[in-house]
C-alpha cells in the first residue's frame, strides 16, 4: 500500500522527525493508527453509554406522568433562578 499526503501533513511529519522525538515516519503512523484505534472504540463505547441512557430516560418516562410544556419550562427556569440567587 502506498500513502499520499498532502504537502502540510509531509511537512509536519518532517518537523516531528527533526526534533529528533520519533525514529521514522513508520513510527509516527503507527502511533497515529494506535490513536485512531483509541479513538475509535472511545467513541463507540460514547455511543454505547449513551444508547443506554437513553433507554434509562424512556423507562423512567414510561414511569413518570406526563407534564405539559409550559409547566416543564417554568419549572426549569424557577431552577435558574433559585441557583442565581444563591
Amino acid at each position: 500500500m502506498s500513502i499520499s499526503l498532502t504537502p502540510d501533513r509531509e511537512q509536519f511529519i518532517k518537523t516531528k522527525l527533526q526534533a529528533g522525538k520519533y525514529n521514522s515516519a513508520r513510527e509516527i503512523l503507527e502511533i497515529a493508527l494506535k490513536l485512531l484505534d483509541e479513538y475509535d472504540r472511545a467513541d463507540s463505547e460514547w455511543s454505547r453509554q449513551v444508547g443506554i441512557k437513553i433507554d434509562e430516560a424512556i423507562s423512567a418516562s414510561d414511569r413518570t406522568p406526563p407534564i405539559d410544556g409550559e409547566t416543564f419550562v417554568n419549572g426549569i427556569l424557577e431552577r435558574f433562578q433559585q441557583i442565581r440567587q444563591a
